[in-house]
């Protein structure tokens, strides 16, 4: 049976305790108890106001109340009727609304652009991608092109009758503060990238309001969408290691990313494995991304010719066909993967390794070697020969997914800042 979800009663200090912030007021003590009854709706995709007072553990008035507000506001609407089999009447169904909120997620990558618009349920309702050779291009011309297309996400939204409340913006590089400090493959450094989005995106999109802006590491915002949306179950303590033409890493931990000191952390692809390797776009030798990075990978299979998408579609054809130099490539990507892995392993105990990008379709080839040295790296002991730890990330868990629900769990969080005819209680 699921858990009630927690309520924070106002003025709730532990005895002997000094509080770390002034007593709750009612407005404050409503606006969790709003995200409490919204999330509950999301989770449960369906179920009646008995169901979610079960959940929250709020009486029914409270919840009736609740109820009354968020679907006012456009947030939940009604459907049906569901009978319990008890006695009684039967209960009326809630859902999320499937107007109203949403978010858009734009994914700027070395070789494409990605959009999505998600809902407040977290369904895909847009998707754009565009493959586009984005190195060497300039900063300013890269970011048009991406509010180009986010331009056309949004009329699309706004045909479904959504209402995007924000952006968020996937960078493969140190994003800190609404700037790109490194990207190496995309040739950036200390590039300002909100604001000439925001710009390009009013500009394309005259008349509409404009849109707040964040920006984030391209690998944390697909780590959260393999936490929202993906395969992992109930796993909420896990390293995600995305393969494009870097490599990037996020390490989630009880369900909340691990941004470290500066929001520099998870830069697997830059752990050096071989010093006197090849020189790396970051200034250093023998990174991880120079042996199991796409370029390299590609190189290494002979199948580079083709670029982008095709190539890897390629790569995998000829890895099915038993190409042996395709093979040989693939091993020693997995050998290198596994031995940085099973470091990360050491200093962090993640309960699993989820590999995403375009090692999710390369993992029939990958993860036997990788698994090899996870088994014979990490010290514990704890990681088995064989077994789900080490495992492909779900389809779902794509940066502009992940960009996208981050602006709408800010919703989920506080439905009262969003609420356009809400006003506190």
């Amino acid at each position: 049976m699921d858990q009630p979800l927690p309520v924070i009663l106002p003025g709730s200090v532990a005895p002997g305790r000094d509080p770390l912030e002034p007593k709750a007021g009612r407005d404050t003590v409503r606006r969790h108890n709003l995200s409490l009854v919204l999330r509950a709706v999301r989770d449960a995709g369906e179920i009646t106001r008995a169901g979610v007072s079960a959940r929250v553990g709020l009486t029914r008035a409270a919840i009736s109340s609740l109820v009354e507000q968020l679907l006012e506001s456009g947030f939940l609407s009604e459907s049906g009727k569901t009978f319990s089999g008890q006695a009684g009447r039967p209960g009326t169904v809630l859902k999320v609304a499937r107007t109203g909120v949403a978010g858009i997620g734009v994914e700027i990558n070395v070789d494409y652009v990605s959009v999505c618009v998600v809902d407040l349920a977290g369904t895909d309702r847009v998707r754009l991608v565009e493959h586009l050779d984005n190195r060497g291009t300039p900063p300013g011309q890269v970011l048009h092109r991406a509010a180009a297309i986010a331009a056309r996400a949004l009329t699309s939204a706004l045909e479904q009758d959504l209402s995007p409340v924000g952006v968020a913006l996937a960078v493969p590089g140190l994003v800190s503060d609404g700037t790109v400090r490194e990207a190496p493959n995309l040739g950036w450094s200390r590039v300002v990238a909100e604001a000439p989005f925001t710009a390009a995106l009013a500009a394309l999109c005259p008349g509409l309001p404009a849109l707040p802006i964040r920006s984030e590491n391209e690998a944390n915002l697909a780590a959260l969408a393999e936490l929202w949306f993906g395969g992992s179950g109930r796993v909420r303590t896990f390293l995600y290691v995305t393969g494009e033409i870097g490599v990037g890493g996020a390490l989630v931990l009880n369900g909340e990313l691990l941004r470290g000191a500066h929001g520099y952390a998870g830069e697997i692809g830059h752990v050096v494995v071989a010093p006197d390797g090849p020189r790396c776009r970051c200034g250093s030798r023998g990174c991880l991304e120079q042996y199991a990075g796409q370029n390299a990978l590609l190189r290494a299979a002979g199948v580079d010719g083709c670029g982008g998408a095709d190539a890897v579609t390629e790569l995998e054809r000829r890895a099915r066909a038993g190409d042996g130099r395709v093979l040989d490539a693939l091993e020693r990507a997995g050998l290198m993967l596994g031995r940085v892995l099973a470091g990360a392993v050491n200093l962090f105990d993640p309960d699993a390794v989820v590999l995403g990008g375009i090692y999710r379709e390369l993992t029939p080839w990958l993860m036997p070697p990788a698994a090899q040295e996870l088994c014979a790296g990490v010290v514990s002991g704890l990681w088995p020969a064989a077994g789900n730890r080490l495992r492909p990330a779900s389809p779902a868990a794509d940066a502009s997914r992940g960009a996208a629900a981050l602006v709408v769990q800010d919703v989920l969080t506080d439905p009262l800042s969003f609420g356009t005819r809400v006003v506190p209680g």
